[in-house]
């Protein structure tokens, strides 16, 4: 059924003020995620004892199970007001930032991981409710550029505020999807893992590098920055110029994986094995090749690159697939993510570098089979639908 002109046009309007919000919150959001370790490293506070990678850790970890009841509570309050009452908690989270302490650093951590399984699952309900199967590809890309566009601000003020500088003062129906949903599940891992590692271990990693010494916090901005760049090149393209057909979805894919393994490669070449897990030191261990800045910025773009062009994907075949049942779907998608993001957020500060690169290595392998797998699958149900 062909839509009015007007109608269009205000769905479209609905996804870039969507947009819009989440770059608002996630400019401030990602921000404090990006230094967190590295900030609670340089506090030299007795009465502060917490962690960067456990906050993040237990935001993620609360964040899955809480998806669990997510869709429940989307559906009985609508999208907008669920997405609206997220909004206030992720601020009470980045207000604590003010005058830190360690009970109220978990416990908001615990209560931002609520906010985020409903923020995101009405999300997902919002961005289906206002796309076509014709145009879930471009509302993807286009909410996936707007929300990227966080990293950039966000990490901007980092680089200004710590260039030159080397220490830190201390101041529903749920059944129904869930079982079809699960078919997805191995796809959906690796972005769990890489989500962690480039929004908050390898800004980490680079600052602790003791080979880019004094400029070396300042680094974890243009770090950011550049991810952001590389997240909004993908979503932009992927999403706004590529049409909605399943062989270049598989290829988007494949190219994320190809783009994600040659970026972990660079790092495990230029980045000291020992960089994750040093805490108030600098990086002991060498790299086999003597630590570029420029090296270290191109993995960052490769990182968001690959991370924007699977994510623009599992978005749109999810919209796709489940566009009659888009809130447990997008439900399940953010609990299999926040599951493994929080667990790579606790092994973080204890495995050395080359062991977590190797298992991204592993699961990105998997998830990209396993994405062919679901595509190929689908082409078949829709070639028997049409027959």
């Amino acid at each position: 059924m062909d839509l009015p002109e007007s109608f269009r046009n205000t769905r479209t309007f609905n996804v870039v003020i969507l947009g819009v919000g989440f770059l608002f919150i996630f400019t401030a959001f990602t921000t404090c995620g990006n230094v967190e370790q590295t900030v609670v490293k340089s506090l030299g506070n007795d009465t502060f004892a917490g962690s960067g990678y456990h906050s993040l850790g237990i935001i993620y970890g609360v964040f899955s199970f809480a998806n669990l009841l997510a869709p429940t509570v989307v559906t009985v309050l609508g999208p907008k007001m669920s997405m609206f009452l997220s909004g206030l908690l992720y601020s009470g989270y980045i207000a604590v930032f003010i005058v830190p302490s360690t009970w109220s650093f978990y416990f908001t951590s615990v209560l931002i991981g609520v906010g985020a399984a409903m923020l995101w699952t009405a999300q997902g309900h919002f961005l289906v409710e206002n796309s076509e199967a014709s145009t879930i590809n471009r509302n993807t890309g286009m909410f996936w550029a707007l929300l990227q566009c966080s990293m950039l601000f966000g990490n901007l003020y980092i680089y200004f505020d710590w260039n030159g500088r080397t220490e830190i003062s201390g101041r529903v129906s749920f059944r129904k999807a869930f079982w079809p949903a699960a078919t997805t599940w191995p796809p959906l891992c690796p972005p769990g893992l890489e989500l962690s590692f480039y929004s908050g271990v390898y800004g980490t990693c680079i600052g602790a590098t003791a080979q880019f010494g004094e400029a070396a916090k300042g680094l974890i901005g243009i770090s950011g920055i550049v991810v952001g760049i590389g997240e909004i090149v993908g979503g932009g393209f992927f999403g706004l110029l590529c049409k909605n057909n399943r062989f270049r979805r598989t290829s988007v894919v494949f190219l994320a994986m190809v783009v994600h393994f040659v970026a972990f490669y660079l790092i495990f070449l230029n980045i000291p094995d020992d960089a994750p897990v040093v805490f108030q030191t600098n990086t002991q261990k060498t790299p086999y090749l003597t630590p570029s800045v420029s090296i270290a910025l191109l993995c960052s773009f490769l990182l968001g690159l690959g991370d924007s062009c699977f994510n623009t994907q599992l978005y749109s075949v999810l919209g796709c697939v489940y566009a009659e049942h888009s809130t447990p779907a997008f439900a399940i998608f953010k609990f299999i993510q926040s599951v493994f993001a929080a667990v790579a957020f606790f092994y973080s500060g204890y495995v050395l570098l080359m062991w977590q690169l190797l298992l991204m290595i592993i699961l990105g392998f998997t998830g990209t089979l396993c994405f062919f797998v679901v595509e190929r699958m689908q082409n078949f149900s829709v070639d028997l639908q049409e027959y």
